[in-house]
């Protein structure tokens, strides 16, 4: 889940996404990779208390990941928690051998452990997003239906396309999701029209409204799917889930 831009939804979604996968019965794992920890707040883990989180991984010589995988309130549903100690990996890494993998060392032991494994990246194009797009088979890129949010789509497709050529053949773009959308303003429908116009069928059919229900999850400490599973945002996260795994993006 990536967007240098913050505030466009990546945690949000990160989360119900992750939550709505696991309804439909895939076994999902977050990985908060983002210093604030918002992931793992959200989904009532207090990371923040915790000595050990995925930047203890990143910097072990013989990292064991399994140890610091938590449960969630949600069935199916794990995270592994980070806080503000990951930004400092950042400056450590630089020196390291394969600095850009050192997320998919970690990650690897797990990997066939889980149906999805959705990576929350902070709002930044630096090496920990690099080391998250070097991992990964696909990149969501959650886009603000805002003037202003289209303006980074661009470098970041190139940072995408840039970690392809040089460090992860496999990577694609799995789609550009439009969030925080509100039908009843023109300049909403503009925008959305504008990156459906520029970026074609690689924007999801989806689109997520903007509610204040997603904050009050935020502050509820669980996904919109069960803090509010009636609701136009969480019908949203499982229409999306469809889609992707109609598109085979998700077995």
């Amino acid at each position: 889940m990536c967007n240098q831009k913050g505030g466009v939804g990546k945690t949000t979604t990160t989360i119900n996404l992750g939550a709505t996968l696991a309804e439909y019965g895939r076994k999902v794992l977050i990985v908060d990779f983002d210093p604030q920890g918002a992931a793992s707040a959200g989904l009532g883990v207090a990371a923040h208390e915790l000595d050990d989180t995925i930047y203890t991984e990143l910097m072990a010589a013989k990292p064991d990941v399994h140890q610091v995988i938590r449960e969630t309130g949600v069935p199916n549903l794990d995270l592994i928690p980070a806080n503000i100690d990951l930004s400092a990996a950042e400056v450590q890494l630089v020196n390291e051998v394969a600095r850009e993998q050192a997320l998919g060392r970690v990650l690897r032991p797990i990997t066939d452990d889980y149906d999805v494994i959705l990576i929350d990246c902070q709002p930044s194009l630096g090496l920990l997003t690099v080391n998250a797009l070097t991992a990964a088979h696909g990149v969501i890129i959650p886009l603000e239906t805002e003037f202003f949010a289209l303006r980074g789509v661009a470098l970041l497709v190139e940072t995408i396309d840039k970690v392809r050529d040089r460090l992860n053949p496999r990577l694609h773009t799995d789609g550009i999701l439009a969030t925080m959308y509100d039908a009843r303003t023109l300049h909403s429908r503009e925008v959305l029209a504008r990156v459906r116009e520029a970026f074609g069928d690689t924007v999801f059919d989806t689109v997520i409204t903007r509610t204040v229900k997603f904050p009050d999850a935020s502050v509820a400490t669980e996904p919109i799917t069960t803090y509010a599973p009636n609701h136009a945002g969480a019908y949203n996260y499982r229409k999306l889930a469809r889609e992707l795994i109609s598109r085979g993006d998700v077995a």
